[in-house]
């Protein structure tokens, strides 16, 4: 079972141990150092404190520590983007696709969102396969630039809500 809580400065070695290793091998390929792991969650409690509130940040928790972290970006007011991250000790357990189910039912109830759409790495598979789980269909790919190598062709997802906003 996974829970999502609010980060808190508490969190940076948690944080360190999520963002290392396989885990960031399609992220920025970089170890996450304590200080930037409290830089973070600094950034993300005062974006929490942000009127209209454009981006929530959630810690995932199971077996009673903090494995992964999830956001969710307001990028119109309908529409938003869903990005998780796991360590890599916890992969294959479902706990990538019971995080982002608890945040699709919150970006389309209490963030009033109607679209969602999140990305992954081509060579990242399990995590379109969280995403289909949950109900997002694959559009098509972007193509993004990472660092100073070629474009990469990101796989793109996208979720409607069933029910606008207000009408539920």
């Amino acid at each position: 079972m996974v829970t999502l809580r609010a980060l808190t400065p508490d969190d940076a070695p948690a944080l360190t141990r999520v963002y290392s290793g396989a885990s960031i091998r399609h992220t920025t390929g970089q170890a996450l150092t304590l200080d930037q792991a409290h830089e973070k969650i600094r950034a993300a409690l005062a974006r929490a404190a942000e009127t209209p509130r454009a981006q929530w940040s959630w810690g995932i928790v199971a077996t009673g520590e903090m494995i992964g972290l999830i956001s969710l970006r307001r990028r119109s007011p309908s529409m938003g983007t869903l990005s998780y991250i796991l360590r890599e000790d916890t992969w294959g357990n479902g706990y990538a696709t019971q995080a982002a189910r608890l945040v699709v039912d919150f970006a389309f109830t209490t963030a009033g969102l109607e679209r969602l759409e999140a990305m992954h790495h081509p060579d990242n598979p399990a995590s379109g396969r969280v995403l289909a789980k949950v109900g997002f269909t694959r559009t098509g790919t972007f193509d993004r630039c990472v660092e100073d190598g070629p474009a990469v062709p990101y796989q793109v997802y996208a979720l409607q809500s069933l029910v606008p906003y207000g009408q539920g």
